[in-house]
């Protein structure tokens, strides 16, 4: 079993700078691919970015890559989202997320298989 607890959300001035943090317990943590998906309010659940178990491998969506970097310490066995020159349409829970397969990590943000979630955590960017 993994447990995943996130933490650092909050609210940031548009333009401004944030780190997430993302903790996670169990034995095996670090043979996890991991990353984080988004829920903007009224809307589905999206991929944000994504890290190998090595962390020589990272993928980012779109809509925040060269804004936002995924970084993790398999000593301390967490992860962190550095997010900056954050947009209003950032806002929205942020969801750390583990899975063997780095695939299920990029693709699965709306699948029930994805091995484990953490419960979120709200960042809301003001304009």
């Amino acid at each position: 079993q993994v447990q995943l607890v996130e933490s650092g959300g909050g609210l940031v001035q548009a333009g401004g700078s944030t780190t997430l943090s993302c903790a996670a317990s169990g034995r095996t943590a670090s043979n996890y691919a991991m990353g984080w998906c988004r829920q903007p309010p009224g809307k589905e659940r999206e991929f944000v970015a994504a890290i190998s178990w090595s962390g020589g491998t990272t993928y980012y969506a779109r809509s925040v890559k060269g804004r936002f970097t995924i970084s993790r310490d398999n000593d301390k066995n967490t992860v962190w989202l550095q997010m900056n020159s954050v947009k209003p349409e950032d806002t929205a829970v942020y969801y750390c997320v583990a899975d063997l397969n780095l695939s299920t990590v990029v693709g699965g943000a709306n699948y029930d298989g994805m091995d484990y979630w953490g419960k979120g955590t709200l960042v809301t960017v003001s304009s």
